[in-house]
């Protein structure tokens, strides 16, 4: 059954008389309690006016039988009746019955990024056959594609490629979401490792995640992973490996943490085929002896993960009210892909005026990051705040969690089991080929039919970048105010989250080469704030946190600073949102004024008082004409309504009215209103023109412990 079906209303039809007796039978073996809502599947009768089928109830009701259709059956594999849906990986691939677990842990401290000291060395390791292989995953190739799955995937006796004979490291990433290609021996504790391709496909080296045992402690070990592709890395930048102790994890509850010395990123000597390939090295001293570790390049988040995460939901009495969990479709290894429906139960026609929210995560499978933030985000949508409960009275959110999880379950980076981007095929008409774009995309064509999406938002992870950061779609081609409407959200999310978030990284165009991702083609398809949210695999660069990794509830909180942005972007005393608008207007008009002064010879009065009377300039009754001013304006953000400001009227009507000094209010929205009637634009309408009365309530306060 589709996400969105329809009930078909049986309500006017009853059985015939010759069937009473039937009836009689049936109330025999019902108590007196149950009298007036019994049930019988249709099958049960012998009237050719039902087909024979067990999808129609018959309910006892006002003393007769009505028929409707069965309730969906527990169709997402989360069934409080039963196991999980257990994980189908290609046929031929070799899986460990151990099962991968670690504990959730912050450090106490911000980890601080690597200072490179300048003595790092650079190994290149010479092809040798006297270097011994201890670790080789042979199972990959055997396939050029995706032919079929299993549970468990290959069934033959596993390969052990060497026993635990001297002081020799034993590698293992034959687990979920596991990675590593083959592993050389190449000195006495220094390793050559090379991590696998996504699967079908012979590049997207990047992602890491593998096993380490039989170690000593106070041993400097190397590890050099030599078959990355990327000219560019974080690790360039200070990012350190991460690494767990199962033995840590037992005496002293420290999961992940960021380790390694001597970390250097640089070019090798070329492959093969000729392709530069690009090295990460590092040292490093283990804790105990004779541990169980692992090393990966992001915090893993697996797909069992993800389903445990969703069973703790399914059997939750509270949140399970207002969180229903569907199948959004098969992949193409027929693993789940689940779609999350959130918002406080429908009692009245009054439902299709709630708007609508979409998120969606992990289409890349290797940015575990991007499964934390929406770890955050379910975790407080679904909590009891205040804030959180008006959020779902208001909107309508869909939520699929895990875009990509045939990629995630092997421990590909960036490919389906098809062996592409699914990011760059949003707009394939191959169902088959495509299943969760494909159908993620037809969700959201549905919606559109009933409610209006105001949000769509795509959740990313990148390794070349640090911070927090949101890529739009420009609306140049049309006016100058639905231009600037699209950066407003980010803009709101920078100033709730200043030492994470930077707008000044936010890239609002559409390249050709991103035209089938599904930011631009939700955009193209008429939702006007289309954004894909990229995180960080390092850390910030801002405020407080500069100079430090990214927490696991780091990432998390970024799930809750989202909700907090859409609370302000739909707040309907709309001083901030016009405050935000005003602020964009001046940074761009700053920018214009500065690609004149790199570019003409005029003298800068002459410049000052052409940008006063183009019309580009802000129609404020307020003349800003310096960067004085402008540096002045920006420091206003300040004033701009926190959570517990909207708790009282009082400050709320302070601060409407220093956005009446500092800038008209009325003349911007009048122009605003002129500027999208000169406009033919399909695009919803923004929250202003909309807003439900539910929102007229105060705002409640609810701050992230």
């Amino acid at each position: 059954m589709s996400e969105d079906s329809e009930k078909e209303d049986y309500s006017d039809r009853t059985i015939s008389d010759e069937d009473e007796s039937d009836e009689d039978m049936f109330m025999k073996f019902v108590s007196e309690d149950f009298h007036r809502c019994a049930l019988l599947t249709a099958d049960s009768f012998g009237d050719p006016f039902f087909p024979r089928t067990t999808q129609i109830l018959l309910e006892y009701q006002l003393g007769r039988w009505v028929p409707r259709l069965r309730e969906p059956r527990d169709l997402y594999g989360v069934s409080s009746s039963g196991p999980l849906s257990p994980t189908r990986w290609p046929y031929h691939c070799e899986v460990i019955d151990e099962k991968v677990q670690h504990i959730d842990w912050t450090p106490s401290c911000p980890e601080p990024v690597y200072i490179p000291t300048g003595l790092e060395t650079e190994p290149l390791y010479p092809d040798s056959k006297e270097d011994t292989v201890v670790y080789l995953a042979e199972d990959a190739y055997k396939e050029p594609c995706f032919v079929y799955s299993r549970v468990g995937g290959n069934r033959t006796p596993l390969k052990q490629p060497v026993d635990y004979r001297d002081n020799t490291l034993m590698f293992e990433a034959r687990f979920e979401s596991g990675n590593l290609q083959k592993v050389v021996k190449v000195a006495e504790y220094e390793y050559q490792l090379t991590v696998r391709p996504d699967l079908f496909t012979n590049k997207h080296t990047q992602w890491y995640y593998f096993q380490v045992t039989n170690m000593r402690a106070g041993i400097v070990y190397r590890f050099t992973i030599v078959n990355f592709t990327k000219p560019a890395s974080l690790y360039s930048r200070g990012m350190r490996p991460l690494f767990y102790s199962e033995k840590e994890a037992k005496a002293h509850h420290i999961g992940w943490q960021r380790i390694g010395d001597q970390i250097k990123y640089y070019r090798n000597n070329p492959g093969q085929d000729g392709r530069h390939y690009f090295s990460l090295t590092w040292t490093f001293q283990f804790p105990h002896n004779k541990d169980t570790c692992y090393f990966a390049h992001c915090y893993p988040y697996t797909y069992t993960n993800l389903q445990e995460y969703l069973s703790g939901i399914n059997n939750d009495p509270v949140r399970s009210k207002f969180c229903k969990i569907r199948v959004l479709c098969h992949t193409l290894a027929r693993n789940m892909v689940y779609i999350l429906t959130i918002t406080t139960p429908l009692k009245n026609s009054d439902s299709r005026k709630r708007k609508a929210v979409i998120l969606t995560a992990r289409v890349h499978p290797g940015e575990t990051n991007s499964s934390w933030i929406m770890k955050g985000f379910l975790d407080y949508i679904l909590g009891n705040s205040s804030d959180a409960q008006l959020l779902r009275d208001t909107f309508v959110f869909k939520v699929v969690p895990m875009l990509n999880p045939d990629g995630v379950i092997v421990g590909n980076y960036r490919c389906s089991l098809a062996g592409r981007d699914l990011n760059r095929n949003y707009t394939s008409l191959l169902k088959e080929s495509f299943p969760s774009v494909w159908y993620t995309r037809n969700m959201v064509h549905r919606l559109m039919e009933k409610r209006e999406v105001i949000l769509y938002c795509d959740l990313h992870g990148h390794s070349r970048k640090e911070n927090i950061f949101m890529y739009g779609c420009d609306g140049s081609d049309r006016s100058k105010t639905l231009y600037l409407q699209q950066r407003i959200f980010p803009l709101m999310l920078s100033k709730n989250c200043p030492d994470k978030f930077s707008f000044s990284a936010c890239k609002f165009n559409v390249q050709k080469s991103k035209e089938g991702t599904g930011r631009v083609v939700m955009w193209k398809m008429g939702i006007r704030n289309s954004f894909t949210m990229e995180a960080t695999f390092c850390g910030s660069t801002l405020g407080n946190k500069r100079g430090t990794h990214f927490s696991t509830k780091d990432l998390e909180s970024m799930g809750y600073h989202f909700c907090d942005s859409l609370l302000d972007y739909c707040d309907p005393d709309r001083t901030k949102y016009y405050r935000c608008l005003k602020e964009l207007e001046e940074m761009e008009r700053h920018i214009t004024l500065e690609k004149v002064f790199e570019d003409s010879d005029t003298p800068v009065i002459h410049i000052t008082l052409d940008l006063e009377s183009s019309s580009r300039g802000s129609d404020s009754s307020e003349s800003i004409d310096s960067l004085t001013d402008l540096l002045k304006l920006t420091s206003q953000k300040k004033h701009l309504k926190t959570k517990k400001e909207r708790n009282y009227t009082t400050a709320s009507h302070q601060n409407a009215r220093e956005g009446q000094e500092v800038y008209d209010r009325g003349h911007l929205l009048q122009r605003h209103k002129q500027s999208n009637s000169d406009v033919k634009d399909t695009r919803p309408n923004e929250p202003g023109d909309y807003m439900v009365d539910y929102f007229r309530r105060q705002l409640p306060n609810q701050g992230l412990v």
